[in-house]
């Protein structure tokens, strides 16, 4: 017996292992969107099972009533920022300046503050600014250039507000009614072919977010993306959200008798988020609280993936969170969704600490409803030492020496799976013209390892449920 462990010694010692495993990392996951609130595509959902707008958004805001406000406030939306020269035409007065409706004007920097010119380069006026120019009344201003978010020569109801903006640049800002500016909202939102009662939840959301998130301090109170909400001015009217703003005037969401803050989102993935494991380090909120989604199964994004990136394209994209080479990413905590609030970016040189939001951010996910398998590689080359050292026949009546031998003589790819589960199959492919066919199946050890002899030289791949390893040459 102990010739023949010496001769299994020799046999395994005599397998030359290969350059450094490959790694290969495969992410799948499910929503778009941070979680939080309303699921647009759950609220469609809904719609299509015919509950009216009340409905879903006492679904999705947990404890919540409708309630109205007695006013018509403005708005402010950031149009554009930065600018050297705003253009706009349809206005009939800029301050105390009176306009030509017809004509387009500029201002520009100058030392004395604002200058406003006609067409010509004639100076119309000059102001310390801000300068607020109006249209006549029901009567639209025309913006010219592009604005937040991509439209070009929008169309603008209300008000311009035209101020410096750092040393010499100035920035635009549309300050209008409530109402208008929810018009403009909710076709940028919500396609504007949805069922009326989808549509009508769109726009007491949109109402409401307004009315309770102030991004821009006494500048302006909106963005006009998605900082904030998709605001797109006349353009995004429509005679199906037109109604549906008609239907809600006035409607907003409610939380012990007080408007309260109504994110929104696209798609949840069959749930939505605790708003604390979503914005992770903000304060729990009673009525952002994790909902089932039953319908949301209607929206593109609600499963995604796999998608695929090797070590390199992961150090790429990761950048500073991997100390040395990648490895895994290990999460440490998931919400109740379950979207990642926790985890860890595993490299060769330790460990970093990261959030779901910066994983998504890093990798450009559409949600941090997220999985990480990753698979890491390598071929054995097969034994020098020749086979017939090794005994043919175990006289214990167990598995042959020989055969054993021979197994461990023979080509391997070995490596690990993280996360997987010891006892589940992992399936070894093996290119042929251009395809890949089954070569043998084997199962995940402790520790996520795996180990399993090839029948030929050639290039080979683990898969492992939808996550795939890197290709490897066995010779």
């Amino acid at each position: 017996m102990r010739k023949l462990a010496m001769a299994l010694a020799a046999a395994f010692l005599a397998v030359v292992p290969a350059a450094h495993a490959a790694t290969k990392l495969t992410i799948t996951g499910a929503g778009f969107g941070h979680g939080v609130g309303m699921s647009q595509y759950g609220a469609y959902g809904y719609s299509l099972k015919l509950k009216d707008y009340s409905f879903i958004l006492g679904h999705y805001y947990t404890g919540t009533a409708l309630g109205r406000l007695d006013a018509n406030p403005e708005i402010k939306v950031l149009l554009q920022g930065g600018k050297k020269a705003v253009s706009f035409s349809g206005a009939i007065a800029a301050g105390d300046i009176k306009l030509d409706v017809t004509k387009t004007y500029t201002v520009r920097r100058g030392a004395g503050g604002l200058v406003l010119r006609d067409a010509t380069g004639a100076s119309v006026g000059t102001t310390p600014g801000p300068l607020r120019v109006d249209a006549a009344i029901g009567e639209p201003l025309l913006l010219h250039g592009t604005a937040v978010p991509g439209v070009r020569n929008g169309l603008y109801r209300g008000s311009l507000l035209i101020s410096a903006s750092g040393s010499s640049a100035m920035s635009v800002v549309n300050a209008l009614d409530l109402e208008d500016y929810v018009r403009g909202v909710v076709s940028g939102e919500s396609p504007s072919a949805w069922p009326v009662e989808a549509l009508k939840a769109q726009a007491v959301a949109a109402r409401t977010y307004a009315m309770t998130s102030h991004a821009g301090g006494g500048v302006f109170d909106q963005y006009a993306d998605t900082r904030s909400q998709v605001y797109r001015g006349v353009a995004a009217e429509t005679p199906n959200t037109d109604a549906a703003v008609a239907a809600t005037t006035g409607q907003v969401v409610t939380f012990n008798g007080q408007p309260v803050t109504t994110y929104f989102f696209s798609t949840s993935g069959g749930e939505t988020e605790d708003v604390e494991n979503s914005f992770v380090g903000s304060d729990p909120k009673p009525w952002l609280k994790a909902v089932d989604d039953p319908f949301d199964s209607v929206s593109p994004r609600h499963r995604w993936g796999p998608f695929r990136y090797t070590a390199s394209q992961v150090q790429r994209k990761l950048k500073r969170y991997v100390r040395g080479h990648f490895q895994r990413i290990r999460v440490l905590q998931r919400g109740v969704s379950p979207r990642v609030v926790r985890a860890q970016v595993i490299g060769t040189g330790g460990a970093t600490n990261v959030t779901g939001p910066q994983l998504r951010s890093a990798f450009g996910l559409y949600d941090t409803w997220a999985f990480f398998t990753s698979v890491s590689s390598k071929a054995k080359k097969k034994a020098r030492k020749p086979a017939s050292s090794v005994p043919a026949s175990d006289p214990s009546g167990g598995v042959s020496p020989g055969v054993r031998a021979a197994s461990l003589r023979a080509p391997r790819i070995e490596g690990t799976i993280s996360p997987a589960r010891p006892g589940r199959w992992v399936r070894v492919e093996r290119r042929v013209g251009g395809r890949w066919v089954t070569a043998v199946d084997t199962k995940v050890l402790r520790g996520g390892r795996y180990s399993v002899a090839v029948p030929a030289p050639g290039v080979y791949r683990v898969t492992y449920g939808s996550a795939t390893g890197p290709d490897v040459r066995v010779h």
